[in-house]
């Protein structure tokens, strides 16, 4: 018997839908306007230290006759050699390093010892402290100058580092205190109850399980706070009187001279000497945020 086999169908292609082409484009469309977004958000930030930097190294003709905003014709390093000859710049440098660690000192250590309390241990009307921290955020510190100029002239703190460091650690407390104690929320509290099980106190558990785990926390505290209070100028242009006390913000008026003349060249030399080690710690301290974000403690 002869059986007949059945033609062979050739292979039938399914072609996308269009449904799939349109799914297909509308990720690539994202990707692009992100990498745009980005680009445009790479420049604004870059644009203006590349400018900054490129300034610095004009001539004093070049700056003034030409295009502020065009490229050097010449390069020279003796702006940088003015700028250390005019203002006692590595002097300004020192204060504004001493009086950006006091200050971030006493922040976190006061701040997560605040937190801490109000947060962790818990006590009778805590929420009603926290509060107060709170309503600390929106106080102007123009309202603090006069009586503080008066009590520090009183007990002999004028023209010294504690004048500046107390007043922007007091000031940047209540936002520390709220970082702090929001974090302190996501931390379990089979934690604490078990450390208490083991016999440790509250200063045993602060100093093992809390610190440890705030460490993202205290450097984005850091990080913060060492941008405002690198760039002060209010409370040391009101209770510093010397030269040899005058942070980078004071120091940059020495670069003014008579009638008003400003030695422009110079004065971008030094702002970007000074923008530097800021730019410096914000990288570094950056770089720590993610690992502590990375390899911290699971919360929840």
């Amino acid at each position: 018997m002869i059986t007949q086999t059945a033609p062979a169908t050739p292979p039938t292609t399914v072609h996308p839908t269009p449904s799939i082409k349109r799914r297909r484009r509308k990720p690539n469309l994202h990707r692009t306007l992100s990498r745009v977004l980005i680009m445009l958000i790479v420049i604004v930030q870059v644009y203006p230290l590349a400018w900054l930097f490129l300034t610095s190294l004009r001539t004093e003709q070049d700056f003034a006759t030409g295009d502020p905003f065009a490229l050097p014709s010449s390069l020279t390093w003796e702006n940088y050699t003015r700028a250390f000859e005019t203002g006692d710049l590595g002097r300004n440098i020192l204060n504004s390093f001493i009086v950006t660690m006091g200050a971030n000192i006493l922040i976190v250590l006061f701040g997560m010892m605040a937190a801490y309390a109000i947060q962790v241990l818990g006590f009778r009307m805590s929420r009603f402290v926290r509060g107060l921290f709170l309503i600390g955020i929106i106080v102007p510190v123009q309202i603090a100058l006069v009586p503080l100029f008066i009590d520090y002239s009183t007990v002999n703190l004028l023209d010294t580092y504690q004048s500046m460091i107390i007043p922007l650690a007091g000031f940047a407390l209540p936002m520390s205190v709220y970082l702090f104690s929001s974090f302190f929320e996501y931390i379990p509290r089979e934690t604490y109850e078990a450390a208490s099980l083991d016999g440790a106190g509250p200063y045993r558990i602060f100093g093992l399980i809390t610190l440890p785990l705030s460490l993202n926390t205290v450097v984005t505290v850091v990080l913060v706070n060492s941008i405002f209070i690198w760039n002060d100028f209010i409370f040391a242009n009101t209770f510093v009187l010397s030269e040899e006390l005058k942070t980078i913000p004071l120091g940059l008026q020495n670069y003014i001279g008579a009638m008003g003349k400003v030695d422009w060249t110079a004065t971008f030399a030094a702002v970007c000497v000074t923008v530097t080690p800021l730019l410096l710690v914000f990288l570094v301290l950056n770089k720590a945020m993610i690992q502590g974000l990375e390899s911290g403690a699971t919360k929840g």
